[in-house]
């Protein structure tokens, strides 16, 4: 029987996850799932492809959404009351623009020490209303597109099968920063057929394979690019009709609830993989 083995929410667009035994699943996906996002000087979205510092953060959520504490190796922690309700300015995530609030300069001043270069945090304002594409339309903060992102430790394990035949060493499943990790399913890939799934009082629909970017390549303890793989291996059996690689697969959120470690997987409604 599969089962949630893993939660993870990002509550900083491009820096560590915090793992929880718990959380509150929102019509954005995990509760303060990239609520924050750094920018820079051009009010664009930072991420790992370009900044892969970012890793090193390691922010904290309130459960009330209050205060942000965000840590980073060789400079002191700093504990913010987040602002709800600041002027708005425009930011961009991927080409697409969208507002931000912006948290002041001692956010500003630790971002740009943390990632040496001019930076900025801003969070999503309340009043965000993106649709993010996908099958199954749906909303997100400021995630790269839609609210969940679900892998199975089956999917893993055939990676891992792949690159040991390359004489390589296994990946840890945080080079691929999913919110919720399957165990459970014989298949891999099983992510890539399940289409409607139920988890708790909760309901996912399927809205799109991940395609992969240079952001697996980051050794998300170090922050630093660790050379071509994952994303080389998976050329050669994953590669996608529109291009890229495709690992794992993103969900829009259905029903509203909470998830935990432990929840049964069940899948309600199967379909045929787009890879």
């Amino acid at each position: 029987m599969a089962s949630v083995v893993e939660l993870t929410y990002y509550p900083v667009k491009g820096c560590a996850g915090a793992s929880v035994g718990e959380a509150l699943l929102t019509p954005a996906g995990l509760a303060h799932d990239r609520t924050f996002m750094v920018v820079g000087e051009e009010c664009v979205g930072r991420t790992q492809r370009r900044d892969p510092r970012l890793a090193l953060v390691r922010p904290t959520v309130g459960d009330d959404g209050e205060r942000l504490v965000l840590h980073a190796p060789g400079v002191e922690a700093l504990d913010l009351r987040v602002d709800t309700v600041g002027d708005r300015r425009k930011v961009e995530v991927l080409g697409t623009v969208h507002q931000g609030i912006d948290q002041g300069d001692a956010a500003a001043d630790w971002f740009s020490e943390v990632l040496r270069a001019p930076s900025r945090l801003v969070r999503v304002p309340p009043e965000h209303d993106r649709v993010t594409d996908g099958r199954i339309p749906g909303t997100s903060a400021y995630a790269d597109s839609c609210a969940l992102h679900v892998v199975s430790r089956a999917t893993l394990g055939l990676l891992h099968r792949k690159l040991a035949e390359r004489g390589l060493p296994p990946l840890p499943m945080n080079r691929f920063r999913p919110n919720i990790v399957v165990d459970g399913w014989d298949e891999p890939h099983t992510e890539d057929r399940a289409h409607r799934i139920r988890i708790g009082d909760t309901e996912l629909g399927y809205a799109k394979l991940a395609i992969r970017c240079a952001v697996t390549t980051v050794e998300q303890e170090t922050g630093a690019k660790a050379g071509p793989e994952p994303l080389r291996t998976l050329a050669g059996y994953r590669r996608a009709t529109e291009g890229g690689v495709a690992y794992g697969t993103k969900y829009a959120v259905l029903r509203t609830g909470t998830l935990s470690v432990g929840d049964t997987v069940n899948v309600t409604s199967w379909g045929e993989s787009e890879l």
